[in-house]
């Protein structure tokens, strides 16, 4: 799950805080309770999405992966740039989250609609497309300021921000459990035949849009009461840039000029990619932001050497986060698609929903979370604890042995065979070891590493990462192997070598994040000596 990673285990739970408390602010847990809820929103509606588009809209595998699905979660995961540029410069967090929480609702409603008019194709798609953007907006608007404003309760040096993240985090992950429990149940729906209702997917959506509602209500009837500092005064109405009077200089930010500049060479980039290239153009639009974006930021003039050399260490963290969340969100799209149609799910007469699996991560999270806390805080007492970028090379570890196990599932699988829903576990076990141990590389380190004046920008940045690895998931997804297009020889291929089979399919996510994980162990020392003491 791209949108729940941060640091979430260099933690001691307990530990006072500089003023001696610790008791946590009311602001964190109502932080908490919205969050929960937008996710619960997020995550319902992404459970039954690809199945709704091959299943009601009758849409290719191929192109409901990569152009829907994958341009859809890849954009989503943008606009949270433009959204901490707005709210650092013009809104505050505030006014943010309250628009963008408007516009997810509205969002969610339009998949309603399209779902309750699915026989009418056309208008369903027509509405679904403006439902999926008002989703992408709001996002942007509502995901890096919810998370920059949890780091605001504390003062600075409190130590207790560590583990405000951690009850953050649990927000995320119990509203990504119950999330495909309801709207799938509510909205994946089969007859005898194993044949899916189309006509049920629109109940799902429904429920994600409810889920929205009461995650803006519960904001606003409750913000100016509690989020607060520790000394009283109200965060997230302030824009960041306007709050931050300690900025060493002019930064790019506020030169027009030089903000045109960079919008050119975004459009520079775009054209080339998209024409030259030969890319989709919402392809080519999130691959040059994930340049550009970084370089303005890392070029601004008033940056001191210490903020550049952590700003960097944030970037090659996001970078490799980019291999990991391509592979890991596969839960989406392929791995919906073999759990649908390879996997037996039959529990004592019952057929579980597909979309049942996306709950799986979400209850490892919970049952592993105080096992890796207790153990990176057992190896810390003895000074034997991995720095958080060698902890990320783990979690590629952990993925790519995730997909090893289940390659080997299904080498000898016959098409007509349905394999043990015990592989599909398995993967999602080792994946939530792997996002445990990428955890500590997230967003409390955007939030400790990040200038004060660039935070929800940079956080936005952070968020740029996923979305390019959300858009590259869709083409992955896309190399899904289709039993009838094989037959017709429509043989998909990445980087040169066909695919042909579920064990070839899995086997380029045991390659591609293994020697990920290799180049990043190698990088882990270097990583920890720019973060100046800061990680």
């Amino acid at each position: 799950m791209v949108s729940k990673t941060c640091y979430f285990y260099d933690l001691k739970i307990n530990e006072m805080s500089s003023s001696g408390s610790q008791k946590h602010p009311s602001g964190l847990y109502l932080l908490f309770f919205t969050e929960m809820w937008e996710r619960f929103s997020y995550y319902g509606m992404r459970a039954i999405f690809t199945l709704y588009l091959v299943n009601a809209l009758l849409i290719d595998k191929k192109v409901a992966s990569e152009e829907y699905y994958g341009s859809f979660t890849g954009l989503v995961y943008l606009t949270p740039l433009i959204g901490g540029y707005i709210s650092d410069k013009f809104w505050g967090n505030r006014r943010s989250i309250l628009f963008g929480g408007i516009m997810m609702a509205i969002g969610q409603l339009f998949m309603f609609f399209s779902a309750s008019n699915y026989e009418n194709v056309e208008l369903a798609k027509m509405l679904m497309l403006g439902g999926l953007t008002s989703l992408i907006i709001g996002n942007g608007f509502f995901k890096p300021n919810i998370s920059t404003m949890v780091g605001q309760l504390y003062a600075e040096g409190d130590k207790r921000r560590d583990a405000a993240y951690t009850i953050f985090y649990m927000g995320i992950n119990l509203g990504a459990f119950f999330s495909p429990l309801v709207c799938g149940a509510l909205g994946e729906k089969y007859d005898a035949t194993g044949k899916a209702l189309p006509e049920y997917f629109k109940w799902g959506f429904l429920a994600a849009c409810i889920g929205m509602i009461v995650s803006i209500i519960s904001f606003e009837l409750l913000k100016n009461k509690y989020l607060v500092t520790p000394d009283g005064k109200a965060i997230g109405d302030v824009p960041t840039k306007k709050a931050d009077n300690n900025q060493p200089g002019e930064s790019n930010a506020s030169s027009a000029s030089n903000l045109a500049m960079w919008l050119g060479f975004s459009m520079i980039g775009i054209v080339g990619l998209w024409q030259l290239v030969g890319l989709d153009l919402i392809g080519s639009f999130i691959y040059t932001l994930t340049v550009v974006a970084p370089a303005y930021i890392i070029l601004d003039p008033s940056l001191t050497k210490i903020e550049r050399d952590r700003i960097i260490v944030v970037y090659v963290a996001a970078f490799f986060v980019i291999f990991f969340w391509s592979a890991f969100e596969q839960a989406g799209a392929s791995l919906t698609f073999f759990a649908a149609e390879q996997t037996d799910r039959n529990i004592l007469g019952w057929e579980m929903p597909a979309s049942f699996f996306n709950s799986f991560n979400a209850i490892f999270i919970v049952a592993l979370a105080p096992v890796f806390s207790m153990l990176w805080e057992a190896l810390g007492k003895k000074n034997m604890e991995p720095a958080s970028p060698a902890k990320q090379a783990l979690g590629l570890f952990f993925l790519s042995i995730g997909y090893l196990v289940i390659a080997f599932g299904v080498k000898d699988l016959d098409p007509t065979t349905k394999v043990s829903m015990m592989w599909l576990t398995t993967l999602y076990l080792l994946h939530t070891i792997g996002e445990l141990c990428l955890s500590p590389i997230g967003l409390s380190m955007v939030n400790k590493l990040a200038p004060a004046r660039f935070a929800s920008l940079l956080m936005g940045v952070w968020f740029l990462s996923t979305s390019a690895a959300n858009k590259f998931a869709g083409v992955l997804s896309g190399l899904y192997p289709d039993e009838a297009k094989i037959k017709l020889g429509q043989i998909p291929s990445f980087a040169g070598f066909p695919i042909t089979n579920l064990y070839e399919f899995f086997m380029v996510f045991v390659v591609m994040s293994g020697i990920a994980s290799i180049i990043l162990f190698v990088l882990s020392k270097k990583l920890k000596e720019m973060a100046h003491g800061a990680e």
